[in-house]
């Protein structure tokens, strides 16, 4: 992974994933909304931002948001704001799909790569059993979808490839503050250290999975 994409690249994960990195050799190239003005919900910035880039050795889709424009997660289904949810699905869903959709040439066919992209175990159906955070879980249940849609007819091109999503874990940043509560967590660069070291062991038969920060495979 000695050529590297990191999109989201100014957020806590993505910053600290970009250093990481950099810290073991790698070639890290950053694309954020702040910096660049890479706007994920939009198809004609990734087009702009993404065209003539690659082939990488990895690329991280590390973009997404738990709350947006002050729209908290919602307690109950009683509670959904559609307009809210909508925002939920362009960032954490349609986003990481548009990046997907250049993955073809993000990537070498003919070489081992990884496209990762950090979902949450809170998307997963099958582990579900709390409720709440519908817009949230919903958005994220939709993107690991994609990377196992994705997977699957990138497969047929890129057969050393690996496209997976990824659960960081509770990581201490802006994005959590108001919701760690007594829940433990980890700093980013503890994250970053799990989650490379996740990527970096990862199989061409491992592809269109889901992941935690330890390696274990969550269900869908």
């Amino acid at each position: 992974m000695e050529n590297v994409l990191i999109l989201g690249a100014s957020g806590g994960i993505g910053s600290a994933l970009a250093a990481g990195f950099e810290g073991r050799g790698a070639d890290v190239h950053r694309l954020s909304r702040s910096v660049d003005g890479f706007d994920v919900t939009d198809a004609g910035s990734v087009e702009r931002h993404l065209a003539g880039r690659g082939p990488y050795g990895c690329v991280v889709v590390a973009t997404g948001a738990l709350e947006i424009d002050g729209a908290a997660p919602e307690k109950t289904v009683k509670g959904l704001d559609p307009a809210a949810m909508l925002d939920q699905f362009a960032l954490n869903a349609v986003g990481p799909a548009l990046v997907l959709s250049h993955a073809h040439r993000l990537l070498d066919r003919e070489a081992p790569g990884v496209l990762a992209v950090l979902s949450a175990r809170v998307g997963s159906i099958g582990d579900n059993r709390i409720g709440g955070w519908i817009s949230y879980r919903a958005a994220k249940a939709a993107v690991n979808q994609v990377v196992r849609t994705a997977s699957i007819e990138l497969a047929r091109t890129h057969k050393q490839a690996a496209v997976v999503a990824l659960h960081p874990g509770t990581v201490a940043t802006a994005f959590t503050e108001k919701y760690l509560g007594r829940h433990p967590s980890v700093s980013p660069a503890q994250a970053a250290d799990e989650l490379i070291a996740v990527m970096q062991g990862l199989e061409p038969d491992q592809t269109g999975k889901f992941f935690d920060y330890s390696g274990a495979e969550v269900p869908w």
